[in-house]
């Protein structure tokens, strides 16, 4: 049987507390797989059909780069392939390991070798190795004396040397989606003996807390569990559970803050006088003009944006003409910013675009673009699909290829709704060809 070091950190959690240190492991390590078959997310390596699984099957592991975001099962998977190909488990971390450390490694197993026992060695975030320490791993491979297996969340094109690449065959894993999170919540509601005392929403809010976590939703369910709840918490009461909030600000300047809003809606209201009077309020009242050039130069994207993009260039030449100028010279200069803006015509189509882009960004993690439009530099991007199927849209008619730029698995959303005022009419009428142009050719 293979014989392992004491266990470290990966997918399912840290390692279990030694006997006497502590009370019973953590529900993330308890959880841990003890078969490739149970690792969740990623079937495509340890499925019945994996690459992974067909590697074991004709009994020869290779050597492996196991690319992958945190806590999708890099470390587990490490473990779970020396108990079926029957080598010894070895891990160090390039975060804490040097020369060293890999040459007390490398004669370990050279004597291990000689009394018929091999090693797989796992080196976590092998990309933190330098070329020349990478390039202590070459002759060891080559010869068999180990099967490495790095794990990396960097791209192994740009961090690994292409000698070390050329002997591994790198893997990658996903960010384990909505479905893999549930599994190893029921895993933990199993474990425990009851369910999660979660409404359906805050269910949902703590598996997208985890952004394709495994460990962060495993230790978030603890968590959970350990409140002992007796009804379902919702989805405010999970956040201050499982998250703490940043503290708000002290705003003991009431009177600082009730003069800029009135300076701020008098202009969004398109009245220059009343935006003038606020104004001067402000600077008699010794406010830092610097101070309100920063806001009027928020303004002018917010409440302005592209119904007159040439507001956010008087924002900062004003802003600028105030530096040469200082006070009261340059108070003429806000002035004229302040009455400019408050006479631009005004859209904050772009303001709530951006919060609505943020919005989604922040409920689907981490995914990844399309392959079709990532650049393919290295021969391990061409080969794993980035950039095929690309069109290149100066070559097709009206410079127009309508293709989908969303991530895969989401549909296309319109953040951006121009509101037809000002210079916004043109860009209206521009995406709306546009949005005809890609109907026709989906």
């Amino acid at each position: 049987m293979p014989r392992h070091p004491q266990p470290t950190d990966d997918l399912f959690g840290a390692a279990p507390p030694q006997p006497g240190r502590g009370g019973p492991a953590p529900m993330a390590e308890s959880l841990r797989p003890h078969d490739l078959s149970a690792v969740v997310g990623q079937d495509h390596l340890v499925g019945p059909q994996g690459s992974l699984t067909r590697m074991l099957e004709r009994g020869s592991l290779a050597s492996l780069i196991l690319w992958g975001p945190p806590g999708v099962g890099k470390t587990t998977i490490a473990r779970l392939l020396a108990d079926r190909a029957g080598l010894i488990f070895v891990q160090i971390s390039a975060v804490f390991s040097g020369v060293a450390d890999l040459k007390r490694v490398f004669e370990d197993a050279t004597r291990r070798r000689r009394t018929g026992d091999r090693t797989l060695l796992f080196v976590d975030e092998i990309h933190r190795f330098n070329r020349a320490q990478q390039d202590g791993f070459l002759p060891v491979v080559e010869d068999g004396t180990i099967t490495l297996i790095g794990a990396t969340t960097e791209n192994p094109s740009f961090e690994l040397n292409g000698a070390l690449l050329s002997r591994c065959q790198v893997l990658v894993l996903k960010r384990l989606d909505d479905d893999a999170l549930e599994l190893l919540l029921a895993r933990a509601e199993a474990a425990a003996g009851t369910a999660l005392p979660l409404t359906p929403a805050a269910r949902s809010s703590l598996r997208a807390m985890a952004d394709g976590d495994g460990r962060a939703v495993l230790n978030m369910a603890e968590q959970v569990f350990a409140a002992r709840a007796t009804i379902p918490l919702d989805e405010a009461e999970l956040t201050n559970l499982v998250a703490r909030r940043a503290a708000l600000y002290d705003r003991d300047r009431e009177e600082h803050y009730n003069l800029i809003s009135a300076l701020h809606k008098s202009m969004r209201g398109s009245d220059p006088d009343a935006a003038l009077y606020w104004l001067a309020r402000m600077l008699a009242g010794g406010e830092d003009a610097r101070y309100i050039a920063r806001r009027l130069t928020r303004f002018a994207v917010e409440d302005i944006g592209l119904a007159d993009p040439a507001a956010l260039t008087q924002s900062i030449a004003a802003w600028e003409a105030y530096e040469r100028l200082g006070s009261p010279e340059g108070d003429l200069a806000i002035a004229q910013l302040v009455l400019y803006l408050a006479t631009a015509p005004k859209s904050n189509a772009g303001y709530r675009a951006f919060g609505a882009a943020k919005r989604a960004a922040q409920a689907t993690g981490s995914l990844p673009p399309p392959a079709h439009i990532l650049n393919a530099p290295t021969k391990l991007m061409k080969t794993l699909g980035y950039g095929a199927g690309y069109a290149y849209d100066h070559d097709t008619q009206d410079a127009f290829s309508g293709q989908n730029y969303f991530p895969d698995g989401i549909p296309r959303e319109q953040f951006y709704r121009p509101e037809g005022r000002g210079h916004e009419h043109e860009i209206k009428r521009r995406l709306d060809h546009w949005a005809k142009l890609r109907d026709e050719r989906a």
